[in-house]
């Protein structure tokens, strides 16, 4: 019996690779792709659909090729980096549907923003992609608990490997906040043996 497979919309891994050529250029891009035998999308990106057929393994390939490419803490750089301008692009394409684009949304304190913010994202995940998201808010801390995580996929690592998703967040909240810092950081990882993807964010900035 075939284990099932999970899977991200076309358009969003399109909206990743646009990421890493944003950060490492046309050439850097290509070669990560390479190394995971991922060339055919260097002249075949995923189109602007919504069907889901990127694969969970392509999205974990990706982030490992960061490490094996630029070494464990290049490639968290990088990874982070890429993750950032994946959510200035995945803005463009999801921002109106996200419901975060309005005046009224920018009006609201910092907390309601941060809140709505978070419910929006989650629930982006959980109804589009094969990714499942748990949020957990406390009076000190939000977590973001990654269930099913494609960017760790079938990996095992001795360390937190979901360095994309970080810097996702952490963009999520610069724009939210309108230009604040805040800190971000993966507590616990399905590759390295625990429950979920953990993701601790402190809600006041930096």
């Amino acid at each position: 019996m075939n284990p099932k497979k999970y899977f991200y919309p076309e358009k969003m891994g399109r909206i990743i690779l646009l990421g890493m050529e944003e950060v490492l250029g046309v050439n850097g891009k290509n070669a990560v792709l390479r190394l995971q035998n991922l060339s055919h999308f260097i002249d075949n990106p995923p189109p602007t659909r919504n069907d889901r057929t990127f694969p969970f393994e392509t999205v974990s390939a990706i982030q490992e090729a960061f490490e094996l490419t630029y070494g464990p803490s290049g490639g968290r750089g990088v990874a982070l980096r890429v993750g950032r301008a994946t959510f200035k692009s995945g803005l463009r394409e999801y921002g109106s549907m996200l419901g975060l684009t309005g005046i009224a949304f920018r009006l609201l304190p910092l907390p309601t923003k941060l809140h709505t913010g978070a419910v929006a994202f989650a629930e982006l995940f959980n109804k589009h992609t094969d990714q499942k998201v748990r949020l957990e808010e406390r009076r000190d801390k939000i977590y973001w608990h990654i269930e099913r995580c494609p960017l760790c996929w079938k990996r095992n690592t001795s360390e937190v490997a979901c360095h994309l998703a970080v810097g996702l967040l952490q963009e999520s909240l610069y724009w939210v906040s309108g230009g604040k810092s805040f800190k971000v950081e993966e507590i616990a990882c399905i590759a390295r043996g625990d429950p979920s993807c953990a993701i601790e964010i402190d809600p006041l900035p930096l």
